[in-house]
């Protein structure tokens, strides 16, 4: 089940209600873990009161057994509570990246034109991760819940005054705390923001490393750079300042609760109103109460972060293939592919080899003559492509641009689409020195090792290997050099023979073995 992307708390709640079975396990896991501590105090209380003050031993052995009864009982659910949190955490993380990823990777040519490089970098390696902790949380702030319930209806049996100062004390220390976290949320926002920022350019700086070697840019991206991670640097440290002082509050408040129950509770037991036993319970029981409103704050920073980081993963998961999805997606014609751009007239006939001239606008004219666009219509056949399953169109009908990627990892796993083998491939694209070129036959992170002409060699070669009904090459043999180009041209005339093939370029070579020569309204063909 996909999660919902409308809220970052839909997003979170379908993430949970995938699992069930942790959902329910994590409350009580929890409630094993802190409601021995909780009664504890009670227990040693009577203990005193019965066995010590009465003199009844046997009643004092009885509770000792009960004391080392929790222990046994708060061991078995702290081992249970860290296998839950691991696997809540684990599901969290897991699951929203997988979400996220397989989203992005179906967005297509949308993700680079609506998003930033370093969105995508900043959910995949820190937002995940707040999903998955405050995920891991749920199991001690559900026993933090019902160990205060349980101990401050024990408390209030006890002594109704010193019950109600316990259990409207803690909460106001807590409410105390809820102002922290708006400043602290907004603070963590911003670092947020400057962090991607950072990351995209740190992805920029990379990418063209080579030209800024070239051009003696270095050191004035250096100087960018490190302002760059200054920003995020004063982000962070304003966001931890925040952190800093919600984490004294959570010590100082419930603390201050602490001393106020300490006092009435050695002024009423001087008076008579309660046994030793008693205050001693109601000491214990106000130190333990610390436990759970520190699990309280701590959970609400947890969320107030996860929060953000579920927003941006939502902001991700609410784009939209460009196009989107026909309602009813209609099923192109069978073999190759005859395309027709109504706006500029273009036609490339089924079955042979069409070089258009697109005086400068190769690069619009290829995209619409592969993806529908917003004005005018472009047909495959007679089926208009708007009406076209999006896994059907790019199966059927494939653009290779020189700004295509080459991702890193074995060049024939790279290569190899599953139509055309690899070997024809290469020849055709006269690829196969680029091959015996790479140590291992293996790609670097988008072939940066290679030159201009060798990954766009490459490019056509991966092209090729799909064996598209219509493949729409823009400017593909741009970057290699004449004798080169001739031997490709008519390689590739060869292998395409029989299958749909346009080619946008100015090449003399091209127009040579082309079936059609095309122009756009107004180039010089």
């Amino acid at each position: 089940m996909s999660p919902d992307p409308r809220s970052p708390s839909r997003f979170l709640w379908s993430l949970l209600r995938a699992r069930p079975g942790l959902l329910v396990f994590a409350p009580i896991t929890g409630s094993l873990w802190l409601l021995p501590p909780a009664v504890l105090p009670l227990v040693l209380g009577r203990a005193l009161d019965t066995g010590i003050g009465g003199g009844d031993f046997s009643a004092l052995f009885g509770w000792i057994g009960v004391v080392l009864l929790l222990g046994v009982v708060q061991a078995i659910g702290a081992s249970s509570l860290g296998w839950v949190d691991h696997t809540l955490w684990l599901h969290g993380a897991g699951s929203s990246e997988r979400a996220v990823l397989h989203h992005v990777a179906g967005l297509g040519g949308a993700l680079t034109r609506r998003v930033r490089t370093g969105e995508v970098v900043a959910v995949g390696s820190s937002d995940i991760y707040q999903v998955g902790k405050a995920f891991e949380i749920l199991g001690r702030i559900s026993g933090a819940v019902v160990a205060f319930l349980v101990s401050g209806t024990a408390l209030l049996t006890i002594s109704p005054v010193m019950g109600v100062i316990a259990l409207a004390g803690v909460p106001l220390a807590t409410l105390g705390i809820g102002p922290l976290l708006r400043p602290m949320r907004h603070r963590e926002e911003t670092q947020r923001e400057n962090l991607a920022g950072l990351s995209t350019l740190a992805a920029d700086i990379v990418s063209g490393l080579r030209v800024l070697r070239g051009i003696g840019g270095e050191s004035r991206f250096r100087a960018r750079f490190t302002e760059a991670s200054a920003r995020v640097r004063e982000a962070g440290v304003a966001a931890g300042r925040v952190s800093a002082w919600l984490a004294g509050a959570e010590i100082l408040l419930p603390g201050l609760v602490t001393v106020l129950v300490t006092w009435v509770g050695a002024r009423m037991a001087l008076a008579g109103t309660i046994s030793p036993g008693e205050l001693v319970a109601f000491y214990g029981v106000s130190g333990f109460l610390v436990i759970p409103v520190r699990t309280a704050t701590e959970a609400a920073g947890t969320w107030a972060s996860a929060i953000v980081s579920a927003g941006r993963a939502c902001a991700l998961l609410r784009l939209r293939p460009e196009p989107a999805e026909p309602a009813e997606p209609r099923s192109l014609p069978d073999g190759p592919l005859t395309l027709l751009d109504e706006t500029t007239g273009v036609r490339a006939e089924a079955g042979e080899l069409t070089v258009i001239d697109a005086l400068g606008k190769g690069e619009e004219l290829a995209e619409r003559l592969t993806w529908h666009t917003a004005q005018g219509r472009v047909l495959a056949g007679d089926v208009p492509l708007d009406e076209v399953g999006t896994a059907e169109l790019r199966r059927r009908i494939v653009l290779v641009h020189n700004q295509d990627l080459l991702f890193s990892g074995p060049v024939r796993d790279e290569l190899d689409l599953g139509g055309i083998d690899v070997p024809r491939a290469l020849h055709a694209a006269d690829a196969e020195d680029v091959l015996d070129a790479l140590e291992d036959g293996v790609l670097s992170e988008r072939a940066r090792t290679l030159s201009g002409g060798q990954r766009q060699r490459l490019l056509l070669a991966r092209a090729l290997c799909a064996d598209a009904d219509a493949l729409v090459l823009d400017e593909p043999t741009s970057a290699v050099d004449a004798h080169t180009e001739a031997r490709i041209v008519r390689r590739v005339r060869e292998l395409r023979s029989g299958r749909t093939t346009v080619v946008l370029s100015q090449s003399p070579l091209w127009r040579t073995v082309a079936d059609r020569i095309r122009a756009v309204e107004g180039s010089s063909a």
